[in-house]
C-alpha cells in the first residue's frame, strides 16, 4: 500500500512540473464580434422600455401659463433652430426643455449658451431623450 501511495505521490508531482503549453487558435472575427456585443450591452443598459435612452434636457422654465410656455418655446426655436424643443405638462405646469443629450458633460456646454439668453432658471434635468446611435462607432465599418 505505502508503494502504491508513493507511485501516486511521484506521478502527481511529476504532473504538477509538466510544463505543457495550451495554444489556443482563435478566429480574429471573434474579437469583433465580443466589441460589437458590449457596445450593444452598453447601449442596451441606457434604454428605457419604450425605445427611448436615459439622457439629459435642459429645463428653460416652468409655469401655469400656457400661452407663457408657448412664448418660450417659439423664443427657443427662432435662436436655437438645431435643437429639439418640448413643452411637458405637469399638472400645474407647462415646462419647456430643449435638447437630446445622452452626457451631462454636452448638457452643460449647452446650458453655457442658454444662460447668455435666458440667464435666470435654466438648469439640467434627467429625462427620457432621443438617440440614434452613430455608424462610426459600429466596429464592422472600422
Amino acid at each position: 500500500m505505502k508503494l502504491f501511495a508513493a507511485f501516486l505521490l511521484v506521478l502527481f508531482v511529476s504532473f504538477a512540473k509538466a510544463g505543457d503549453t495550451i495554444v489556443v487558435r482563435k478566429d480574429a472575427r471573434l474579437d469583433v464580434l465580443s466589441v460589437k456585443q458590449n457596445q450593444h450591452n452598453q447601449r442596451m443598459s441606457m434604454m428605457l422600455p419604450n425605445g427611448l435612452y436615459r439622457g439629459f434636457r435642459i429645463q428653460i422654465i416652468s409655469t401655469p401659463k400656457r400661452d407663457d410656455a408657448f412664448n418660450a418655446k417659439a423664443n427657443l426655436e427662432a435662436q436655437f433652430p438645431g435643437e429639439k424643443t418640448y413643452i411637458v405638462y405637469q399638472s400645474p405646469n407647462f415646462k419647456v426643455r430643449i435638447g437630446n443629450f445622452t452626457r451631462r458633460e454636452d448638457a452643460n456646454k449647452f446650458k453655457a449658451e442658454l444662460n447668455k439668453v435666458f440667464p435666470n432658471g435654466v438648469y439640467i434635468v434627467d429625462d427620457a431623450v432621443e438617440y440614434i446611435p452613430k455608424e462610426e462607432d459600429d466596429p464592422i465599418n472600422q
